[in-house]
């Protein structure tokens, strides 16, 4: 049976935030082609090869390799679509990883800085967090308990999560790691839960300025 201790529901200041973001479909039969820029993707033709295509609409051949990994550079399929723009959907995603781990960084440096031992990375953690902050967007709510999932204990439990104890940290509209980490290390249950001794491991979601952390131990 779990041990599940008891969590405190505080809540750091909301700041307005608004962020617009642009998606490309990410199917080929979606591209647009056009004649004249923007050019979006482009269709491949008997002899071409990455230098050729980067050359003709000049881009850097090595970004074109980058942002198509699942083209054989030496072995290009006549009719393949070759992106010539970074997909949206895909960059954002990886920009939001990228705040996640450097949530955790951070956590880690104030963690060290006191002594203690750092919190280990747990990917069952990181997504249910970033399932809770997706909800808290995608339902226009800012609450520790959720409409679709109920509490933080009840979430990880249904996503299979194993525990002996657990907590939540939530915060809306900081724009950086830096900034949200700030956040929650200036309000003391925030703090509590960052520099806690029970906690092991940590999982971090973020999506359209809302984070959460979770702790478990």
């Amino acid at each position: 049976m779990k041990n599940v201790k008891k969590y405190n529901k505080y809540i750091s200041a909301v700041l307005s935030a608004t962020v617009a973001l642009g998606i490309y479909a990410s199917s080929a039969s979606a591209y647009e082609y056009f004649n004249e820029p923007p050019f979006k993707a482009y269709k491949v033709s008997k002899g071409d090869s990455f230098f050729y295509i980067a050359n003709r609409y000049g881009v850097d051949y090595r970004e074109l390799q980058r942002i198509n990994p699942n083209v054989d550079a030496r072995n290009m399929q006549v009719g393949s679509v070759i992106r010539l723009i970074e997909d949206k959907n895909n960059q954002t995603q990886s920009a939001d990883a990228t705040y996640e781990y450097e949530v955790v960084r951070l956590v880690n440096v104030e963690r060290e800085n006191r002594g203690l031992k750092p919190l280990s990375i747990r990917t069952e953690l990181q997504n249910v967090a970033e399932a809770k902050s997706k909800d808290m967007i995608n339902n226009n709510y800012f609450n520790h308990t959720s409409p679709t999932h109920g509490s933080p204990f009840e979430m990880l439990d249904a996503y299979g999560v194993q525990y002996r104890t657990a907590g939540e940290n939530i915060a809306k509209g900081q724009r950086t790691p830096e900034a949200v980490v700030k956040a929650w290390m200036n309000s003391a249950g925030h703090r509590k839960n960052i520099l806690s001794t029970s906690f092991t491991h940590i999982g971090v979601g973020y999506y359209k300025n809302a984070w959460t952390q979770l702790f478990t131990g």
